[in-house]
C-alpha cells in the first residue's frame, strides 16, 4: 500500500503554466495565485488520493481540506496497525482480534443470530475478563479461571450457558491461533466444563398436537396455521414466519422452503439442506387455503384508531406475500408468538417446557413410524444434513414403535424351564435330543467334525 500524502486540490492546477495563457482564478491571493483546472467549481474540491492494499487507487472528494486530511491519517495510521500486526500480532490486545473476528464473520454474511450471539459473549463476558490483556500472553491456566470467573459470575445460573461462553471463548482462540499468535497449543483443550443436564424432549402426539392448535385457536387464530406447518411440514419457527405464497404450488401439494424471517427480516435458513422443495400431505394444503380465505387482510381498526394513525403519520405495511402475519400486516415477531405459544400450551395442558421446535421431532417421528417411507425418504423430508441427526435427535422410539407388539422374547426362550414350572411341552427337548440335525453338546478334548 502506498503511503497517503497531502490532500490534492481537484479544482486548481498543480503545475499551470501562465505562458501559454493559463488566468488566475479568484480563490488565491496575489502572492499565490490559483489557476482553474477543469473541474473548478463542480463537485467537491479535496481527494484523498492512496493505494490501497490490493494495488486499487482510490479518491474518495471530501469539501474541505481537513476531512480529506483526516481521511488520510486514518488510512495511514490503519495501514501501520496492519504492519505491526503481521511482524508481531502476539502484542495486539485480545480486544483487537474480537472486533477483528466480527467484522469478518458480518462480512462474509455469517447467520445474523448467531453473530449476534458471539457479540452479546465477547461484550459481555469475555472481554471484561481479558480484553485488556495481550494476545500472546493467554496461558491455559487463563482459560480454567475464565470457566471460574463465569461460575462466580452473578447474573450465570445455568451450566449450559456457561459451556455456551466458553464455546464462543474456544473460537476466540483458535482465530488468534490462526492469525499467527504464539499461543499453546493445548490452551482450550481438555478444560473441565460443568456438566450439563440434558433437556427432557417432549414427545407429542397427535392427540396433543390437536391440542394445542385448538387452544391457538382460541389465544391467536392466526397463528393456528403455524402449528400445523411445523407438525405436518417440520418447518422450523423463523421458516413458518417466512412461507409466501408464491412458495407453495397449491395444486401439486409443494412448499418451496427458500427463506426465513427473523426479527421480521428475510434472512437465509439455517443450512443447506434447509433450502428444499417439499411434498406436503394435501390435509396441510387445505388448512393454508382455510387460513388465506379468513386472515388474508390486517384486523380492521375502529374510526377513531384509524384518525390516530394519520395523526402520527402511520404508513400501512408493503404486502410481503407472507401467509401468515400479525394482526397489523407486518411480519411475526418471535417475542408476541412466543407469548400466545406459551399461553397455548397451558391451556392445551401440555408440559411446560413443550417448545416450537417439538414440532419438527413430532413430525420426523412420524414419517418414520409410518413405515411408508425409507429412512433416506425420512431424512430427506425431514431437511438434514446428516442421517444420524435424523434418527437420533429427532425420530423418538417411544412413538415410532408404540403399535409394535414384540413376542421374539418368547420364542428364544420357550425351551427353558421358568420358575413357575417346567416347559409347556415336556417332549420338545427330548425331540430336539433325538434329532440329528440338533448340534450335540461339545465336550472337552473332542474335536469338532
Amino acid at each position: 500500500m502506498s503511503q497517503p500524502i497531502e490532500p490534492f486540490d481537484r479544482w486548481h492546477k498543480k503545475y499551470p503554466k501562465p505562458e501559454r495563457g493559463d488566468v488566475p482564478c479568484r480563490c488565491g491571493a496575489p502572492r499565490q495565485p490559483l489557476y482553474p483546472s477543469a473541474d473548478h467549481g463542480r463537485g467537491h474540491r479535496w481527494q484523498a488520493r492512496y493505494t490501497d492494499c490490493s494495488g486499487k487507487e482510490k479518491r474518495p472528494a471530501f469539501a474541505t481540506w481537513q476531512e480529506a486530511r483526516d481521511c488520510l491519517d486514518k488510512v495511514l495510521t490503519e495501514a501501520e496497525r496492519k504492519t505491526s500486526r503481521v511482524s508481531n500480532p502476539g502484542s495486539l490486545q485480545v480486544a483487537y482480534f474480537a472486533t477483528e473476528m466480527m467484522n469478518r464473520r458480518r462480512k462474509r454474511k455469517k447467520n445474523a443470530n448467531t453473530c449476534d450471539t458471539y457479540e452479546s459473549h465477547l461484550r459481555n463476558h469475555i472481554l471484561p475478563f481479558a480484553g485488556h490483556r495481550t494476545a500472546d500472553s493467554l496461558r491455559r491456566p487463563d482459560s480454567m479461571a475464565f470457566v471460574d470467573y463465569l461460575l462466580d459470575k452473578q447474573g450465570i445460573d445455568s451450566a449450559c450457558t456457561v459451556v455456551q461462553i466458553f464455546k464462543t471463548w474456544r473460537i476466540l482462540v483458535h482465530y488468534m491461533l490462526d492469525e499467527d499468535v504464539p499461543l499453546p497449543p493445548n490452551i482450550v483443550a481438555r478444560i473441565e466444563l460443568p456438566d450439563v443436564i440434558p433437556r427432557i424432549k417432549v414427545a407429542l402426539s397427535p392427540g396433543q398436537v390437536a391440542a394445542v392448535a385448538g387452544a391457538m385457536r382460541k389465544v391467536a387464530p392466526r397463528y393456528e396455521v403455524l402449528i400445523w406447518l411445523g407438525a405436518c411440514a417440520g418447518l422450523r419457527q423463523g421458516e413458518a414466519f417466512g412461507l409466501k405464497r408464491s412458495q407453495v404450488a397449491w395444486q401439486h401439494d409443494l412448499l418451496h422452503i427458500e427463506e426465513q424471517r427473523q426479527r421480521g427480516r428475510a434472512v437465509r435458513l439455517k443450512t443447506k439442506a434447509s433450502y428444499a422443495t417439499l411434498p406436503v400431505d394435501r390435509f396441510l394444503i387445505e388448512r393454508l387455503m382455510h387460513h388465506m380465505s379468513r386472515f388474508s387482510e390486517p384486523e380492521p381498526v375502529s374510526p377513531g384508531a384509524e384518525r390516530r394513525r394519520r395523526a402520527r403519520g402511520y404508513v400501512e405495511p408493503p404486502d410481503e406475500g407472507l401467509i401468515v402475519t400479525n394482526r397489523y400486516g407486518r411480519p411475526v415477531l418471535i417475542s408476541d408468538f412466543h407469548q400466545k405459544w406459551r399461553k397455548a400450551v397451558k391451556q392445551a395442558g401440555l408440559p411446560d417446557r413443550t417448545r416450537f421446535h417439538d414440532l419438527k421431532h413430532f413430525y420426523t417421528s412420524t414419517l418414520g413410524g409410518s413405515g411408508r417411507h425409507d429412512p433416506k425418504t425420512v431424512q430427506a423430508l425431514s431437511r438434514h444434513a446428516k442421517f444420524s441427526e435424523t434418527w437420533d435427535t429427532y425420530a423418538h422410539p417411544p412413538l415410532v414403535v408404540e403399535e409394535v407388539t414384540v413376542t421374539v422374547f418368547g420364542t428364544v426362550f420357550s425351551h427353558i424351564d421358568t420358575p413357575a414350572g417346567a416347559l409347556r411341552n415336556g417332549a420338545t427337548l427330548a425331540a430336539r435330543a433325538s434329532d440329528t440335525s440338533f448340534p450335540k453338546p461339545f465336550r472337552r478334548g473332542q474335536l469338532r467334525a
